[in-house]
């Protein structure tokens, strides 16, 4: 199959632009594109280092990360509006989102969680896609995430989903080999068998980040530095390639010196140019990808998302970050580790914006923020991180003085739930 319309808009090796990393991002040279996180971006007013990359000529790609494409709750038109914005301010030559929900029955998740590969699932997907296109006057890239759990009864496998995903709708693919290193890693999987059954195409670019281990588990943190193995399987896909991708590094956390992130950059371009490809390559066509089940026409317009897959998305939510009992079929361990990592992920959100206050706790911050916000909804990291301050007894002068500083500039809601409040009380009463 030929390359896709759009699949070579970007070449070389990026970065992805963060406010942490703006000076280094400007200064790496030789930079083939950069992305960055649309719901961060105001298009009418772009950050400076944002907008010096464009003056510069260097492509910056807006990856949405709210969308939650494959929500049976019904797009937000706002979000849509935004995403088409952010491209149109940037000049950018595509945009990109991710095959995953992030709310459904009318609670938001806070992160990004893994659909079932399911008919019922690919269309309501196609669905939300083409309503989202319908706005973009550029091409969408699809990104697969890095999942902790699976669904009990998947129809596809992720290679066939994918397939079938974008053969029905057009879109671009982009490939997480990050993502795809976890996920085997996971599900004792081989990454590189996995990697061969993905419709490789239609990549529009390619992502590589680092990791962690928690709870037995590799979470896909974008925290560290990418390991041999990531480095390894993005060798292994350029050798089925006819020509190298572009390859971007994501950083989101613990932001190393500049000559670390420099030196990274560097071991991505050595393992994707030329000389250092070694092999021949495969190419697309050997992909290996078994024929996706004959697919049905999706729902006629206006007759909604199935119920069942609307149920159960919103049981999984609940059941995540609003204490209700997990869906049947699913492997509670496997839950209880995605709610932790929920709240891992919540708690340094919070910590961006509450400085003072996760200092005051150091190491500890995460384990706080969890006693207080576990069971929860996010209602964002400032409003989480100030619930928190709230229910704190004793929170030291400078946590103290940064809550003051914020209840005299802004207004706080009152939207708060008082039951973390009344449980952590209540253990400290009881000595618990």
């Amino acid at each position: 199959m030929a390359a896709a319309a759009g699949a070579d808009a970007l070449t070389g090796t990026g970065i992805g632009w963060r406010s942490e990393i703006a000076g280094v991002v400007s200064a790496v040279e030789g930079l083939g594109f950069s992305e960055v996180v649309a719901e961060s971006l105001a298009p009418a007013d772009p950050p400076r280092g944002v907008a010096d990359l464009r003056e510069r000529g260097v492509p910056v790609v807006p990856h949405g990360v709210r969308l939650s494409l494959g929500g049976t709750d019904p797009l937000d038109p706002a979000r849509v509006t935004h995403l088409a914005a952010c491209a149109a301010a940037l000049g950018a030559p595509l945009v990109s989102e991710h095959v995953a929900f992030v709310r459904a029955g009318g609670r938001d998740a806070g992160h990004l969680l893994p659909l079932p590969r399911s008919r019922d699932a690919l269309d309501v997907l196609v669905a939300n896609v083409a309503r989202t296109r319908v706005e973009l006057d550029v091409p969408l890239a699809l990104e697969p995430i890095a999942a902790l759990h699976d669904w009990p009864d998947d129809e596809y496998t992720e290679g066939e989903f994918l397939t079938a995903l974008l053969d029905r709708t057009g879109a671009l693919l982009l490939l997480d080999v990050a993502n795809v290193h976890a996920n085997a890693v996971n599900r004792g999987q081989d990454p590189e068998a996995v990697l061969g059954t993905f419709p490789l195409d239609r990549i529009a670019y390619v992502h590589v980040a680092g990791g962690a281990e928690h709870d037995g588990l590799y979470h896909d943190t974008h925290t560290a530095p990418v390991p041999d193995a990531v480095l390894g399987l993005l060798g292994a896909l350029v050798d089925r390639l006819p020509a190298p991708p572009a390859v971007m590094l994501e950083r989101d956390g613990r932001y190393p010196p500049a000559a670390a992130l420099l030196a990274e950059l560097a071991a991505i371009r050595a393992v994707t140019s030329p000389a250092g490809r070694g092999a021949a390559p495969r190419g697309p066509a050997d992909r290996g990808a078994a024929s996706p089940p004959t697919d049905r026409a999706p729902a006629a317009h206006g007759s909604g998302p199935p119920t069942g897959l609307a149920d159960r998305q919103a049981a999984l939510v609940a059941g995540l970050v609003a204490d209700g009992p997990y869906p049947a079929g699913h492997d509670p361990a496997r839950l209880d580790a995605v709610r932790r990592a929920l709240l891992r992920k919540r708690a340094g959100e919070a910590a961006k914006q509450w400085p003072l206050l996760a200092a005051s706790h150091g190491d500890r911050w995460p384990a706080v923020f969890a006693e207080h916000r576990d069971g929860c909804e996010p209602v964002g990291a400032l409003r989480d991180g100030w619930d928190v301050a709230r229910a704190l007894d004793d929170l030291g002068p400078a946590a103290a003085r940064e809550l003051a500083g914020r209840e005299s500039a802004l207004r706080y809601d009152g939207r708060s739930t008082p039951l973390p409040r009344l449980r952590t009380r209540l253990r400290r009463r009881l000595g618990g």
